[in-house]
């Protein structure tokens, strides 16, 4: 995993660091210099312009631009606050503007000047974008490569820093980060966290019960189940009140009432590993009222999505009882729109905070899904999952989460591994650019976690 600090963590650890200020800088100009050198391929003829503004990070990027003097480099150092709109020829620009220190002046913006063919390295953040949100509210270089100290930053993940600053390193300057809480999920993390089927596995291995689908939305349960079952889980059962969805044939069905429905569908439940509760299930008051006593009554790890969200907020209590009285784990996968049911505010700029402090409310893991998806446990423990792009806005995509990270449980991977969410993005990543449908993710997850083997 890699580690995600905020601003002001990061103003914390700088300060409690052992060294002076002038020695940590040394050590970034320095990793500056050699990212300069690597993006030109070499120094000779090389010409560099370094903008350079009055904190640490002016500091860094003036460091640099005396060690690639000193290497034969030409090199021009700018002011950022007295910048020239048009830049001189050169073969790079290092933005060391502002970084994480920027805050927006609205009398007096940051405008990136024109660098015209110059590729760009961004010390910390590319200047312009809050370095906590990703948002970028004035003019700004789009790096080629960022280079971050120690750690990632929040806005390097989100917004428009996510697509502004490039191929992103990140630089070991030697300051202590072992009390981070929050981190990005890699590839290997989710290799050490989702399970191999044992060779003594049988069917009710890992089993999932799903309540989805509807007469209206039947297509809700049939992507539900089949990214369960494709995600490992060795049987699937679906209940869908009043309706018959075509789901695949190894899907076991149960017919059930619309409302009423929670005692028969809990009367088996001690067979399951866990279950998904809310694709697709529509808003009729009964079928709302039976959702709701099955959210509370359940006694195994439950995934709430979809329609099982409003129908807890649906009460006049409010969601946060309902789910604080559970006693095992509960994973809720809220997007924004549900989000603002949930908490009563949509999770603003920063997600990270959001996220975080829905999760506690409700003493449950809360994942909010966006580009980068945020999943918070109660304890404050936050992974971010950037793997997913734009194939996964499809409809239907968020029912094959849900399908997903219920198989993840029943396995027994813990709630805030964020590993479902990470195969999600895997498997919508090997296929094409455009026309991805729901139903393609799902034939596509056991290819995704046959790479993780």
């Amino acid at each position: 995993m890699i580690p995600v600090v905020t601003p002001d963590e990061m103003r914390a650890i700088d300060v409690a660091a052992p060294e002076p200020v002038d020695e940590l800088i040394r050590r970034a100009g320095a990793a500056v210099a050699r990212e300069a050198i690597d993006i030109l391929g070499g120094t000779y003829g090389r010409v560099v312009n370094v903008i350079a503004g009055q904190g640490n990070n002016g500091s860094d990027g003036r460091d640099a631009a005396e060690r690639l003097a000193a290497r034969g480099l030409g090199v021009r150092v700018f002011d950022a606050m007295a910048c020239p709109p048009e830049l001189p020829a050169a073969d790079l620009v290092i933005d060391a503007a502002y970084g994480t220190g920027y805050r927006p002046d609205p009398d007096r913006p940051w405008q990136a000047p024109g660098i015209g063919s110059a590729a760009v390295l961004a010390v910390d953040v590319p200047s312009g974008i809050d370095a906590l949100t990703g948002i970028c509210r004035s003019g700004v270089l789009r790096a080629d490569r960022t280079i971050s100290f120690q750690a990632l930053k929040p806005g390097l993940l989100f917004g428009r820093g996510a697509t502004m600053a490039g191929d992103v390193v990140i630089a070991d300057i030697g300051l202590d980060i072992g009390s981070i809480n929050c981190h990005l999920v890699e590839q290997h993390d989710v290799e050490r966290w989702w399970p191999a089927r044992s060779i003594d596995a049988h069917k009710w291995h890992a089993a999932v019960k799903v309540i989805a689908g509807s007469p209206g939305m039947p297509g809700a349960a049939e992507l539900c189940t089949a990214a369960a079952a494709r995600g490992g889980s060795g049987l699937v059962s679906l209940s869908a009140p009043g309706c018959r969805p075509r789901t695949r044939s190894e899907i076991v069905q149960h017919a059930i009432p619309v409302g009423g429905f929670c005692a028969e569908v809990l009367s088996d439940i001690g067979r399951f590993g866990a279950m998904v509760i809310g694709p697709g299930l529509g808003r009729e008051d009964q079928t709302l009222s039976a959702v709701h006593a099955c959210i509370g009554e359940a006694p195994v790890p439950l995934v709430v999505d979809g329609d099982a969200l409003f129908a807890a907020s649906w009460s006049g209590n409010g969601p946060g009882p309902l789910f604080r009285d559970r006693d095992v784990a509960t994973v809720l996968t809220p997007h924004d729109g549900e989000f603002g049911l949930l908490t009563g505010r949509r999770p603003g700029d920063d997600r990270i905070a959001a996220t975080r402090a829905a999760a506690a409310e409700f003493d449950s893991t809360l994942l909010l899904k966006g580009p980068t998806t945020v999943v918070a446990s109660p304890g404050g423990r936050v992974l971010l999952v950037d793997r997913g792009d734009q194939r996964l806005a499809t409809a239907g995509s968020g029912d094959v989460l849900a399908g997903l990270i219920g198989a993840g449980l029943a396995a027994g991977v813990e709630p805030s591994d964020a590993a479902a969410a990470w195969l999600h993005g895997a498997a919508a990543a090997l296929g094409p650019d455009e026309g991805l449908l729901a139903g393609d993710i799902v034939d596509l997850i056991p290819q995704a976690v046959g790479a993780l083997r």
